[in-house]
Parts: C-alpha cells; structure tokens; sequence
C-alpha cells in the first residue's frame, strides 16, 4: 500500500477506536462525543506519521507500526490531560492495548502476506 493508504488506515483505525470507547460506555454515539474523544488520538497519529516522514522510515512496517502507536498512545493522552479529559489507568491500559492491536497488527498481516507471495 502507498503511503496516503496507510496513514487514511492509521486514521480510520484511531477514529474506529474512539467509537468503540463510546459505544462501550454511552448508550448513543454522536458526531460530537466521538470527535471529544478521538481528537487528541487523531493528533496524535498525525504526529506520529510527521515523525515517521521527518526521519524518512518506511510506513509499511510493523516498526512504523509501533512508531505510530507510541506517539498516538503518548501524544493522545497528553492532549487529553491539557484538555481536561480523563486519563484514569484503566483507559490509559485499554487504550494501549487497542491501539497498539490497531496500528501495528495490520502492518504484522501485510508483511506475512508479502513473504508468503
């Protein structure tokens, strides 16, 4: 996959981890509580491809993966505490393992795929 392909992956995945936040805590989902809790992690990705772009690494990896789930992970939490949002260790916990499932696992999958074509 190119490049714009994986990061509209990373995002699509991120907001898909924000609706399931919402949905496994509140009886309805809106366009706004969804864009409250996926904000800081959607920034977080950005910042987390702008660091992959910066040191010119490949997006393709499941180190890119990584790369991306740690500075979303961070960078999202961060975002949530300027903003007054929670950051309660059971979140930061699910948080780091859905995450982490989302970006890196995909990456995990194409490279089997590739060495198995």
């Amino acid at each position: 996959m190119a490049r714009p392909a994986w990061l509209l992956l990373d995002l699509v995945l991120v907001g898909l981890f924000a609706v399931l936040g919402r949905l496994s805590h509140y009886d309805s989902l809106s366009l706004g509580g969804w864009w409250q809790t996926a904000w800081p992690f959607l920034l977080g990705t950005l910042l987390g491809w702008v660091t992959l772009l910066v040191a010119r690494r490949p997006v393709d990896t499941p180190r890119a993966g990584a790369l991306v789930w740690l500075v979303t992970l961070v960078g999202g939490m961060l975002l949530r505490l300027a903003s007054d949002q929670g950051t309660a260790a059971p979140f930061v916990v699910v948080a780091t393992l859905v995450l982490g499932a989302l970006l890196v696992l995909p990456r995990l999958f194409v490279r089997r795929a590739r060495r198995h074509a």
